[in-house]
Parts: C-alpha cells; sequence; structure tokens
C-alpha cells in the first residue's frame, strides 16, 4: 500500500475551500470535517495537519507535511524553499496598504519616512524600499486597524478581501500592494520520493481549476 501523503492546511474558511476542492477534484471521495479541537484528521491515502496558516510553509519545508495550502500573503511574508505549482484559485484578496482617508495626501506627497504596522513585515519592507521609502516597522498580530487610529503608526499592510473591517474602522485603501490567493505548496524531497501520487494531485488540481 502507498504511503499516505500527509496535507498541511490553515484552520478555519481554507481548509474547507480545501477540503471542498479535493473532492471536486476527485482526490478525495467525500468531504472531511475535523472535530473541534483534533488537529490530525485522516482517511485511506491523506493525513490532514489543521495548523495555523502562518505555520503551513514550515511543515512543508520540513517535510512533516508533504503537501500544503496557503495565500500568496504568508508564502511571501515566510518565502519556504518548496514547490508551488497550482494556483487553486481560492481564498482570493488583496495585500494593501490602508489608512485614514485624510492621510492620503501624506501618503501620495513623495514621503522619505513612514511608520507601518503590519503582520507582514517582509512584504512592507520590500514593497516600500521599491518605492524608495525608508519604513519604520511595527509588528503586530492583532487589530491592526487600532494603530492608525491611535496615532502608532502612519498607515497599516494588510490583507483585505472585502474591505468591511477597513470601512467599520473609519479606514480606507491607500493603495493596493498585490492580490493573493491560496495556492498549492509541495516538499521537494516528497515530490521525489512520491512523486506519482503528488503529480497526480497537481494533475487533478490543475484540472478542475484551469
Amino acid at each position: 500500500m502507498e504511503d499516505k501523503i500527509t496535507v498541511a492546511l490553515p484552520k478555519g474558511r481554507l481548509f474547507d475551500q480545501t477540503v471542498n476542492l479535493f473532492v471536486k477534484s476527485s482526490i478525495l471521495p467525500k468531504p472531511l470535517k475535523p472535530e473541534s479541537r483534533k488537529l490530525i484528521v485522516e482517511d485511506d491515502k491523506f493525513r490532514f495537519l489543521v495548523v495555523r496558516a502562518k505555520d503551513v510553509p514550515t511543515y512543508v519545508e520540513f517535510g512533516v507535511a508533504d503537501i500544503g495550502v496557503v495565500g500568496d500573503d504568508v508564502f511571501l511574508e515566510a518565502k519556504p524553499d518548496v514547490y508551488r505549482p497550482v494556483d487553486l484559485k481560492i481564498g482570493a484578496c488583496q495585500i494593501v496598504v490602508a489608512g485614514l482617508p485624510e492621510n492620503r495626501e501624506l501618503y501620495f506627497s513623495n514621503p522619505s519616512y513612514l511608520k507601518i504596522a503590519t503582520k507582514y513585515p517582509n512584504i512592507a519592507k520590500e514593497f516600500f524600499k521599491s518605492k524608495g521609502i525608508k519604513v519604520d516597522i511595527i509588528e503586530l498580530y492583532g487589530s491592526i486597524e487600532l494603530a492608525p487610529l491611535l496615532g502608532l503608526a502612519d498607515f497599516i499592510v494588510d490583507i483585505v478581501e472585502t474591505g468591511t473591517t477597513l470601512r467599520e474602522n473609519g479606514l480606507v485603501v491607500i493603495e493596493p500592494i498585490m492580490p493573493s490567493s491560496a495556492k498549492l505548496i509541495v516538499n521537494r524531497a516528497s515530490y521525489k520520493v512520491q512523486n506519482q501520487q503528488i503529480k497526480n494531485i497537481i494533475k487533478q488540481l490543475e484540472e478542475t481549476v484551469c
């Protein structure tokens, strides 16, 4: 019998979207639902690890998982040494610079220095470096919208789907940085050892999302 493929998936909605896509692609015969606190879900062919989105690249890069699903935001922040063969076209959102509407003028007046609050320090640094703006990065991992409201930062770099949270807190998108969607990532060693199994998964997913 072939070894089970271990799949690292982020908790929450992206887990459900990925499982549904696996069913649609005939990779899974039926949806899997993890119990409320269960972190490993198995069937005959797969072992699913239910982890924080930020941890998915680590599990895949270090071979604890053979494959995983992760958004561009997490992937580009972590820059893991893995293959990224398929855009799954789920979890679509946008990485943006956001702030108070009255600060638009500050942003577009060619500033030389800004304070930026974000949970994506690497993405933010690279983006503002490309614009020739020096930034002081303030790392936050919750309620980032508070930073410009309380004067902690000039702007935030965050991921938005509908923009509702920004609007409810009086913030607006100042400038889009890049779109983000979920990608399949593959451990390099697993791709060689379990080549045919993983190639079949890639092929089935490509046929479904293309």
